[in-house]
């Protein structure tokens, strides 16, 4: 294996430790300190704020779920390329990171959306000190305020993991990717993912509906749906149910200009019955009221179906009822860069190895976010840089004997 014998050719005229520079301080670099053998290794971490993990404390903010609980066989099908991930979380699973939280003193729970988060308490900064102190225990060295700009690192092997370009507050702002193009490294662009996605709504929709939410739906692009919750913006629409379509509505954006979404707001009633119970409806019941009282549609419901669907079409039972499990959303935009929870390119998966390492710069790997793969929200971005971490920990660990 190709990495064996680059680690190895490293140390092989010396019986000092391997010296491994990490360079960023996120979760795929604290992971990786974490599961180097310090017997073997002497592991420094070179981080660009005054603190490492800054944008893993602001994710906290929100809610601060570490992974899903899902099966495994589901979870894969979550990560964008699916088959990238794959060994990786067979490897170091949800529950592989629940049991290893566990061992060192972060014990979890299940929440009612089936997202894996610290016990009630447990505050997000408390989660990253007790990493930390695992890492100070394995004699680990955190330099910080260093701000990587393409210099040679006085190490053996030099570990990457400079996240992607979102959120830019906390240091993830894409500069690195010259010097990568430099090495004549492939970077594909940068683009939100995780964001809001810009339609343009009628103006009477916004004022009848803007920040409210749509629960219990099911939205649909290019054939793949998803379940969730979202809000109506000014700017469009947001949330977990419309995050989790990110690849193909950027897909359509990127081919088309556009995109086509389709949100069915009682995805737990079939066409047939839905039809059924509109023709059913009482003769002294406004189409509305019913709508309400009987079907339970929600305000925001309500607002989006007279607003975007003719007078005529809402009258009728059969054509409400396919806007209803049908209705069509024109998505024109993304949200920018900064404002997105996480992004898509980066350095292109051809250019790493099966050990992460870079083709063309040997003793020099690339993990974490500033990799070109996807996820969604609820804790699959941490998994899969967590997971990530892990799996070059043990690499790197057989590689030297």
């Amino acid at each position: 294996m190709k990495v064996r014998y680059l680690c190895i050719e490293a140390n092989m005229n010396s019986t000092a430790k391997t010296k491994i520079a990490i360079i960023g301080g996120g979760p795929a670099g604290l992971m990786l300190a974490a599961k180097l053998d310090e017997a073997k290794f002497e592991v420094s971490i070179y981080e660009k704020n005054n603190a490492p993990a800054r944008k893993f404390l602001v994710a906290g903010h929100g809610g601060f779920n570490l992974t899903h609980s899902e099966p495994i066989e589901q979870f894969i099908k979550r990560y964008t390329p699916s088959s990238f991930f794959e060994p990786l979380l067979r490897s170091f699973s949800n529950t592989d990171l629940q049991a290893w939280l566990n061992t060192i003193g972060i014990p979890t729970f299940t929440g009612t959306s089936k997202r894996i988060f610290p016990q009630k308490g447990i505050k997000p900064i408390q989660v990253l000190n007790t990493i930390l102190k695992v890492l100070k225990d394995k004699n680990v060295k955190l330099h910080t305020e260093y701000n990587w700009q393409g210099e040679k690192m006085d190490a053996d092997i030099t570990v990457f993991a400079l996240g992607g370009s979102s959120w830019k507050i906390t240091g993830s702002d894409g500069s690195w990717t010259n010097y990568f193009q430099d090495k004549g490294i492939e970077i594909i662009p940068f683009q939100a993912s995780n964001c809001a996605f810009q339609i343009n709504w009628p103006k009477n929709l916004i004022s009848l509906a803007a920040g409210l939410p749509l629960k219990n739906i099911a939205l649909k692009s290019l054939d793949v749906i998803k379940n969730g919750e979202v809000v109506i913006t000014e700017f469009g629409m947001e949330g977990s149910g419309i995050y989790a379509l990110s690849p193909q509505i950027r897909q359509q954006l990127n081919e088309q200009g556009k995109a086509i979404c389709y949100i069915d707001l009682k995805p737990s009633l079939s066409m047939d019955k839905l039809v059924q119970l509109l023709e059913e409806k009482p003769g002294n019941y406004t189409i509305t009221k019913y709508l309400d009282s009987n079907l339970n549609l929600s305000k925001a419901q309500l607002a989006l179906l007279k607003n975007l669907t003719t007078k005529e079409d809402f009258l009728k039972p059969e054509t409400l009822a396919v806007k209803i499990k049908e209705l069509p959303l024109q998505i024109t935009g993304l949200a920018s860069i900064d404002e997105a929870i996480s992004t898509t390119g980066g350095v292109s998966l051809n250019e790493i190895d099966s050990s992460f390492q870079l083709k063309k710069w040997p003793n020099h790997y690339a993990i974490g976010e500033m990799l070109d793969w996807d996820a969604p929200t609820g804790g699959y971005l941490l998994q899969g840089c967590f997971s990530m971490g892990y799996n070059l920990a043990e690499c790197l660990n057989k590689s030297v004997e």
